[in-house]
């Protein structure tokens, strides 16, 4: 017979000893149906009141004597939150209990969640349980925005998304590591105490789990937070993070690194796993992570915008192994073939591919200046705009064959004199979906319209005939298969190396029957520059040999772009491996590259067209 001395996996925990603790200032108005709520729980209870004035004294020494499962713990003035709450710690703590679960008195949490954190301490005794909230109209806009900024530099502070809520004060803490924590370090006592100590918990070791839960803010309800008092507080503290951050920071990429290398859940194999096809990979960053970052360029413009990028940039570089390693896999094939190229180092090392990564977050600033209207006519050079001229007064419309090279949304730089042209850009993948969404919010009035598919297919051919035969432009991407066009793929020359490039935008062009244009737009010597080239009057033609054209007009495409990419290597935006078969799995490799042995003599052909 087993017994759970002779196989460990057997082996019950014990259960976790677990007490409330009610930090309470002034609330008069919620206190009692809170205790009410709680009784049926059969849980002791440290109530503890920081300073507060008479009445509200007064009743809760009612109360304790009222439930006898309730000891009154009584500060002789006000200290803050953070005191009432360290305070309940410590005692629980010498009283012999595990675990603490912390609920604010004013009414705001949803207590009927308490057995789902229970369960989740329980099962996870070391990790600390805390809500996620899940607000209702009641919440001040003010402060929901406001909770935001916080949480993204606590994802710098903790070079993690792992807190994905660091404010609210409806958690169970294991006591043995918070005990440790109050014996090494003095906390502060104000309401940034909420923050402090879930980052340095974290910073300990220590699991960080979440519970959703429903947070309202009661008709009356009174908040002691402070407006311009607690968010300089807050603004100091993240300071003091920041650069406890800093000196962490080996072991936070190590623990990062070991979080990496651990075997992955298959519930999440779709977003972690290398193996899957890019286009399957999800965005890495939250609707409101994004949403943040639009609100700061409308309050603070660039500058604003700039101070909270840079470091998340940075935060994804250090973590993100596949995607730095594919861009060093690119920039040092770009190295090979042009060794004199003045932006990239000899040899390329990460400080390159930290540009690369800096130059993309600096073109999603001006993806956003685009689509709000900030970047006019006259701030990009567009020396071959004669062309659409011509063509849209002809009117019919065009198809513009772009890639993820420089700046797609500069496109509406194609506006003719002032001329409003309606611009459809196809987006083959789901893959920008918070990104777009949020700048569509910015400017509903956009003339750049996004048609999001996960594959061409006959009613996509159909809308956009009707939108060529009105005279708008249907602008494509050829540079990137999908994981629905696996297997119809197109292999052309590439940077020395066959790549595959999706056969759907080529054959799409040809159903439409109308001239063809390239367009790249880069970045260079401080200004937007837009490369058009004329491309093919038509990719239409009779049905035998439509492999021979489609194989022709790949490979023109792969020679223009990688003209571009090799002058503007920083400004290609492909961080995955670009030159896997696409039938195999996604990979990137960390040696050095070998571009295969015609790499000379296919450099000297490319350059000589310029």
């Amino acid at each position: 017979m087993l017994t759970p001395s002779s196989n460990k996996d057997l082996t019950v925990p014990a259960p976790i000893k677990l007490v409330l603790v009610i930090p309470n200032y002034n609330h008069n108005a919620a206190i009692a149906q809170t205790l009410a709520e709680l009784a049926p729980f059969n849980l002791s209870c440290y109530l503890i009141d920081d300073g507060s004035n008479d009445e509200t004294r007064y009743l809760l020494q009612a109360l304790a004597q009222q439930y006898a499962w309730v000891t009154l713990l009584q500060h002789p003035y006000n200290r803050g939150k953070g005191a009432a709450v360290i305070t309940g710690l410590r005692r629980a703590y010498r009283d012999g209990f595990s675990h603490v679960l912390q609920v604010d008195a004013d009414g705001q949490h949803d207590l009927s969640d308490i057995p789902a954190m229970m369960a989740k301490a329980q099962a996870t005794p070391n990790a600390l349980i805390s809500g996620k909230p899940k607000y209702d109209d009641s919440v001040p806009k003010a402060r929901f925005y406001g909770r935001y900024l916080t949480h993204f530099w606590v994802w710098i502070e903790t070079l993690s998304f792992d807190i994905q809520d660091s404010m609210c004060g409806f958690r169970i803490y294991p006591l043995a590591a918070t005990e440790h924590l109050l014996r090494q370090h003095a906390l502060t006592e104000r309401m940034d105490f909420d923050i402090e100590i879930l980052v340095k918990l974290y910073w300990q070791g220590v699991e960080i789990l979440f519970q959703p839960t429903k947070v309202i803010y009661p008709a009356g309800g009174v908040s002691h937070f402070k407006a311009v008092a607690d968010n300089v507080r807050i603004t100091k503290l993240h300071t003091k993070l920041f650069f406890g951050m800093l000196k962490r920071l080996p072991w936070l990429l190590k623990r990062k690194l070991l979080q990496q290398a651990a075997p992955i859940p298959n519930a999440i194999l779709d977003t972690k796993a290398t193996s899957a096809h890019w286009s399957d990979l999800k965005e890495r960053g939250s609707y409101w992570g994004i949403k943040l970052l639009v609100q700061s360029y409308r309050i603070g413009g660039h500058w604003l915008c700039r101070a909270i990028m840079y470091p998340v940039i940075c935060y994804f570089f250090l973590t993100g192994k596949v995607t730095r390693e594919a861009s060093l896999n690119f920039l040092r094939r770009v190295r090979q073939l042009e060794p004199q190229h003045p932006k990239l180092n000899n040899p390329v090392n990460w400080r390159d591919s930290l540009n690369h990564f800096l130059a993309f977050g600096n073109a999603a600033l001006d993806r956003i200046d685009a689509w709000c209207d900030r970047i006019q006519l006259n701030q990009v050079d567009f020396p071959d705009r004669q062309l659409l001229v011509d063509q849209l007064e002809s009117g019919k419309g065009a198809v513009l064959l772009v890639s993820h090279l420089g700046n797609l949304e500069l496109c509406r730089a194609i506006s003719i004199h002032q001329r409003k042209v309606k611009v459809n850009v196809m987006v083959l993948t789901s893959h920008a979906e918070n990104f777009n969404k949020v700048l569509k919010q910015l400017n509903p009035d956009s003339t750049l319209n996004l048609i999001q598919v996960t594959e061409l297919n006959p009613a996509t051919s159909m809308l956009l005939q009707q939108k060529v035969e009105d005279g708008e432009l249907v602008v494509i991407a050829g540079d990137r298969t999908s994981s629905n066009t696996q297997n119809r793929v197109i292999y052309a020359p590439f940077m020395g190396q066959d790549a595959a490039f999706p056969q759907g935008p080529f054959i799409l062009a040809g159903l439409l029957d109308c001239p063809v244009f390239l367009m790249f737009c880069l970045r260079e010597r401080g200004r937007y520059r837009v490369h058009l080239e004329h491309f093919a009057q038509t990719l239409k033609g009779p049905r035998a040999g439509r492999m021979d054209r489609l194989q022709q007009a790949v490979n023109r495409y792969s020679e223009r772009l990688e003209y571009f990419a090799r002058r503007e290597p920083l400004q290609w935006f492909n961080f995955f491996d670009f030159w896997r078969k696409d039938s195999e799995p996604q990979h990137t490799s960390n040696h050095s590259i070998q571009v295969e042995a015609s790499a000379q003599t296919h450099k000297t052909d490319r350059t000589q067209h310029p």
